[in-house]
């Protein structure tokens, strides 16, 4: 099979256009008015160093800069959890960061302290240059529910009310970026297919988690969804 740099150095628009609609399409992609950039969670918690660091985080967020400057309209995501948080390991006896526990909403994994209002641990990355970022929406602040998602709480009805403002702005295409790629990313792309918007998700402007398989099955629900994957690459600067 040919590589796909030798076709587009060896064809021309047009007949590449007929023979690769789907490389053309992905290679062309560019944000307009109707476009925008959601950063999730790029917070020193989930940074190396922090109490809950994503393997190679903070590579995510010279990507993020970057693809910052072609969108218009960006939104960024901060968890805020208080003290005690249901989420946490430490609010339940005899449990370790990483178990599961049912709760009235469903199953919850339970997770080492982390991002809690006003700490610096929840403080958004130092390095991250968006000084045009129109909104950041804050989640996880009510103490019973967990909320990985930037749309809706993990009881599945409590809205953050970022899909109103969004389609308030006439948004229809929402791009998105950040941390964890399985869990607060994930759910917040199927989230946004459910709310009815064009998704993308940035792969190389994502990290990770990964545990018991978590990377693989977010992917595949996200292709299930609707949600599109791809490259910082595929977007026309």
């Amino acid at each position: 099979m040919l590589d796909r740099r030798q076709i587009l150095s060896g064809l021309g628009t047009t007949a590449l256009a007929a023979m690769l609609p789907g490389a053309v399409w992905a290679a062309a992609i560019k944000p307009d008015e109707a476009s925008a950039l959601l950063v999730i969670d790029v917070q020193n918690c989930f940074l190396p160093g922090g109490s809950l660091a994503v393997k190679d985080g903070e590579q995510v967020v010279p990507v993020i800069n970057k693809l910052a400057k072609l969108f218009s309209n960006v939104v960024l995501t901060q968890d805020w959890h208080t003290g005690g948080h249901i989420s946490f390991a430490s609010s339940h006896s005899g449990k370790k960061p990483f178990e599961t526990v049912d709760l009235s909403y469903g199953k919850q994994v339970l997770w080492p302290d982390h991002c809690v209002q006003g700490s610096d641990s929840a403080a958004l990355s130092k390095d991250l240059a968006i000084p045009h970022a129109g909104l950041v929406i804050r989640k996880g602040f009510r103490k019973d529910v967990d909320s990985y998602s930037a749309f809706t709480e993990a009881d599945g009805k409590t809205t953050t009310g970022l899909a109103a403002y969004l389609k308030a702005r006439d948004i229809q295409k929402l791009f998105l970026a950040g941390l964890a790629t399985d869990f607060c990313v994930a759910w917040s792309a199927i989230d946004a297919r459910k709310a009815g918007f064009e998704t993308y998700v940035i792969e190389d402007a994502c990290r990770g988690i990964d545990t018991q398989g978590s990377l693989a099955a977010a992917w595949a629900d996200m292709t299930k969804a609707g949600v599109k994957r791809i490259q910082s690459s595929d977007i026309a600067t």
